[in-house]
């Protein structure tokens, strides 16, 4: 059972703290929800409390993973197949898995792409929501501000990627 203050993660969401747990009348009937603090964007969003499960939320990961997300950013960028809407689709269906691991992902190939030459508007905004996903669990997980966890995860693909 989650509890307020917990830190979660909501899948193409980002992370979170349990601010609190309210009932909402929908249709009549009283329905318990989580409330979801998101820090980045300053969001609240409402979970309902008997689906958890299908909302795919999760702990945030414990400081001692963070270095397969290292591993990640560092890895070689996947090369991009298909048609941009392919790739789209395909990089959103990664995120909606909720693992930070394909999170990362996503946005290592991106960032990279977009460096190499420029993406879509599309794909620019699955990169900055990807980016942003990633942050936002990253700060809980180092106990880190935003701006550090840009900059370290910045350092840690222009290290691992420069141009040739």
């Amino acid at each position: 059972m989650l509890q307020v203050g917990d830190k979660v993660v909501y899948p193409m969401h980002g992370a979170g703290v349990i601010s609190g747990i309210e009932t909402c009348e929908v249709l009549g009937e009283g329905k318990s929800y989580y409330v979801l603090q998101m820090p980045l964007g300053n969001m609240k969003v409402m979970i309902p409390t008997d689906n958890v499960e299908n909302a795919g939320l999760r702990d945030v990961i414990p400081e001692n993973r963070i270095g397969e997300v290292q591993d990640v950013l560092e890895d070689k960028p996947e090369r991009a197949a298909g048609s941009w809407n392919k790739r789209f689709h395909a990089n959103l269906e990664r995120m909606k898995s909720g693992d930070i691991r394909d999170v990362a992902a996503v946005a290592r190939n991106l960032i990279l792409q977009d460096r190499q030459h420029k993406i879509s508007s599309g794909e620019r905004r699955l990169m900055d929501l990807a980016r942003q996903i990633l942050i936002s669990e990253l700060v809980f997980a180092c106990d880190k501000t935003p701006e550090e966890v840009e900059d370290w995860m910045e350092d840690v693909l222009t290290r691992s990627h420069k141009k040739h």
